[in-house]
């Protein structure tokens, strides 16, 4: 039910800006020379990209700008990636969806696909090519370059004004040495994971994830163009087992000390790319900096029960000896990205019920 609202909210947002701009896009009859202007209005056109658009994450996210009345090009690595877009493609106007091919590898290839856009939505997607090891440390490298040739080419693209980039709530959760040394028990969008720790511990998702994270940050700083990172827990939606099954195997490794220490969340995949959309919009406004995403912290038996059910695994790999299991003092916090949304789609709903 909460997700349905937030899509109505985004239905009458849209509406409301689409009055306030006189313009009138009509879905799928819409070409992309008649696609709403940015709010503000510097006569840009209303055209993002997003990478990785095939992947589960990616594919929400794209939905949602379209649902927004945005144009959006959809960068994928591999040629044969455009049969999976081929419903997509079918479903909406050609004109508001355009596909590019270019290696995250390319910086230059990048920096081309970017071009035109005004903002970028990194989703740092990377698919284990055997299927076996979930996210390898080798993967974790190539996921610091890629995001790194991503901000690159976000800084050299003339008509990138803000990037959106996908990090994860394991860049955040994994500190080291005993709660009564750190500085507080919540885990909010101030907390980073230890790198030592993450290599100690071979959390190669994580630690690609928190490296990615701060080489963009570092980035987007040298070169002056506006980011915003979100750190999702393990994503989570219809099929997502199957569907994002890298990402789903990797995040869990450690998922017993999760459980353990209350910081084993999940979100739903509709509510993150929704999240994304909101803190983009936002970015010319009150939105910056990091934001943790979840909406559900697994702190039960029954929960991990279900949840391992869900991805056909035992509850022990989650919960490990549930009997034994005693409250962690840990709180994960999202309350910065909470106040964001409520704020910002109330007041779009709002505004939409008085005219």
């Amino acid at each position: 039910m909460e997700i349905e609202e937030l899509k109505r909210m985004l239905v009458a947002c849209a509406a409301v800006h689409r009055r306030k701009d006189e313009e009138e896009f009509k879905g799928a009859r819409n070409n992309i020379n008649n696609v709403p202007k940015e709010i503000g209005g510097d006569g840009e056109e209303k055209l993002v990209c997003v990478t990785s658009g095939v992947s589960f994450l990616g594919l929400a996210i794209v939905n949602c700008l379209l649902l927004r009345g945005y144009a959006v090009r959809i960068l994928i690595d591999h040629r044969e990636d455009r049969e999976e877009l081929r419903e997509l493609m079918r479903r909406t106007c050609s004109n508001s969806v355009s596909v590019v091919t270019a290696k995250l590898t390319e910086a230059d290839d990048l920096t081309a696909a970017f071009e035109g856009c005004r903002g970028v939505f990194h989703t740092s997607a990377l698919a284990d090519p055997a299927g076996l090891s979930g996210y390898s440390k080798s993967m974790a490298e190539v996921e610091v370059k890629t995001t790194e040739n991503v901000m690159k080419a976000c800084a050299r693209a003339s008509s990138v004004r803000n990037c959106v980039l996908t990090s994860s709530l394991s860049a955040c959760i994994w500190r080291d040495g005993p709660l009564q040394d750190l500085s507080s028990p919540v885990i909010n969008h101030e907390s980073w994971s230890d790198e030592s720790l993450c290599i100690d511990k071979k959390l190669w998702y994580a630690l690609g994830k928190l490296k990615s994270e701060k080489n963009a940050w570092k980035l987007a700083e040298e070169n002056d163009f506006k980011l915003a990172t979100i750190c999702p827990g393990l994503v989570t939606g219809p099929d997502f087992i199957q569907r994002n099954s890298t990402a789903t195997i990797a995040y869990l490794k450690g998922a017993q000390e999760m459980y353990a220490d209350s910081l084993l969340a999940t979100v739903d995949v509709t509510r993150l790319a929704e999240a994304h959309l909101c803190v983009y919009e936002a970015m010319n406004k009150t939105a910056f900096g990091r934001y943790i995403c979840f909406d559900r912290v697994i702190a039960s038996e029954d929960e991990a029960e279900n949840l391992a059910k869900e991805m056909g695994m035992p509850a022990s790999k989650i919960c490990g000896n549930a009997h034994d299991h005693i409250p962690c003092p840990f709180e994960l916090s999202n309350r910065k990205l909470t106040s964001l949304m409520s704020s910002t789609l109330g007041r779009c709903y709002t505004e939409s019920l008085s005219e």
